[in-house]
């Protein structure tokens, strides 16, 4: 017994160990993107300044004063949000017919909704470019970042709300249906409700997915809808990457969705691992 003690106590020891060591390898560029937020950026290529180095708040300040921060920020929590509840929206419906009321091509429809995820994105950059400015007129605006959001990650959002509302037993919609509810009653009033943890986790990861998106924000905008990405890439230039700022900028940029991430963590786990579940 004391042997299968002692061996129970080396097995959790070691797995303890292990996350740690996974966990510290996987902070290891956050870590490193902080820390060198704070070196200038001829300090940041110095390998005698590695680690030794003088702390400084230029970068943070630069990132203020001279990039206009807030306004970048502000377009990203705009364009963030607002696909985030478009795609909701629209998600919602979707995902309640196909779970409630679904035919012989639901799972065919879900297969090809999830298949456009594969779609190479620099294959429709130039028609998305050409329409978008020649025809439509909405290039670099909040509207077309909004839309563009809301369709690259729509796949998704019906997938784990459909999941979600499978859990549902069907009796509880078709009872409604009885007493008269609406189907707007019933989404509103009986779905939402029910389904509420897998419609946080939904809209948290949409949220994240939106304001991690790089591609499609730096190449559709230019001043007026930019979002951080586009202040990230803005630290390039012909002489190279300046990476004080650069770190500054990003570090900026991600640190609000990290706490977001933190403060929602079992959401969002729950959320990440529902259909595995399944």
């Amino acid at each position: 017994m004391a042997t299968v003690s002692q061996k129970s106590r080396f097995g959790g020891a070691f797995w303890t160990i292990l996350a740690w060591v996974i966990a510290l390898i996987f902070f290891f560029p956050i870590f490193w993107m902080i820390f060198t937020s704070f070196k200038t950026d001829a300090d940041a290529v110095k390998p005698e300044f590695l680690f030794t180095f003088t702390p400084t708040l230029d970068n943070y300040l630069n990132m203020t004063d001279n990039y206009d921060y807030w306004r970048f920020a502000i377009n990203s929590v705009i364009t963030s949000t607002f696909a985030t509840l478009l795609a909701l929206v629209v998600g919602i419906p979707a995902a309640y017919a196909m779970a409630f009321d679904p035919s012989r091509h639901t799972k065919d429809i879900l297969m090809w909704m999830l298949s456009t995820k594969m779609l190479p994105a620099a294959a429709v950059l130039y028609p998305m470019t050409f329409l978008t400015k020649n025809f439509l007129g909405i290039f670099d605006t909040h509207f077309l970042i909004i839309v563009v959001l809301c369709l690259i990650n729509l796949p998704i959002v019906i997938w784990m709300l459909f999941t979600y509302f499978k859990e549902i037993p069907k009796e509880i919609i078709e009872a409604g249906k009885m007493d008269g509810v609406s189907t707007w009653g019933e989404i509103k009033d009986i779905l939402i409700p029910l389904a509420w943890g897998g419609v946080a986790s939904t809209a948290l990861l949409t949220f994240i997915f939106c304001w991690n998106e790089a591609y499609w924000t730096v190449r559709l905008t230019t001043t007026e809808a930019a979002t951080l990405s586009k202040l990230i890439e803005g630290n390039r230039a012909p002489e190279g990457l300046f990476f004080g700022r650069l770190s500054a900028v990003s570090t900026a940029a991600v640190g609000p969705i990290i706490i977001l991430g933190w403060f929602c963590q079992k959401q969002l786990v729950r959320g990440l691992t529902f259909g595995a579940v399944k």
